[in-house]
């Protein structure tokens, strides 16, 4: 990734990653506004992504910061695919040098899933993923944190 400024806390530009197994979801916002978008879904064997594209879409939007979900069980303990969650945060930190982040993202799939359908979207997730949106409600909920929270 190429050298940039450092944006001030409540300035940066966000990209948020839905960790999967078979797909990771991509989002991207700007903390100023508070809201994200969808990007991409990033086909993974066994939670192993394709690191080029993963570093494409790093060049492409050249965030501050990286926000990776964490998929918490709903009693607040780490399930299974949390190890693997932070070890793929831990290999964006060291191949392309950006800050990354963890964030609970409980519920986020389901409530993508709630979307799609609520709007009149396929219920084939396995064909067409939610990856992308869960990544959006992850980051939104990143940035809601951020207003609530400043000092974390």
């Amino acid at each position: 990734m190429p050298e940039k400024a450092i944006a001030a806390p409540g300035r940066r530009t966000v990209l948020a990653f839905d960790f999967g197994l078979r797909r990771i979801g991509v989002a991207v916002g700007q903390e100023l506004l508070g809201s994200a978008r969808p990007v991409t879904m990033i086909p993974a064997r066994d939670g192993i992504p394709d690191w080029d594209r993963i570093g494409a879409v790093l060049t492409e939007w050249c965030p501050d910061l990286v926000v990776v979900g964490l998929p918490l069980n709903m009693d607040g303990t780490e399930s299974d695919i949390c190890a693997r969650a932070r070890k793929f945060g831990k290999r964006i930190h060291g191949r392309f040098h950006v800050p990354v982040e963890m964030m609970d993202e409980r519920l986020s799939s389901f409530e993508a899933k709630e979307a799609v359908l609520a709007s009149g979207g396929s219920s084939d997730f396995g064909r067409h993923g939610v990856d992308d949106l869960a990544a959006v409600l992850i980051l939104e909920s990143w940035f809601n944190h951020q207003q609530t929270h400043p000092d974390n």
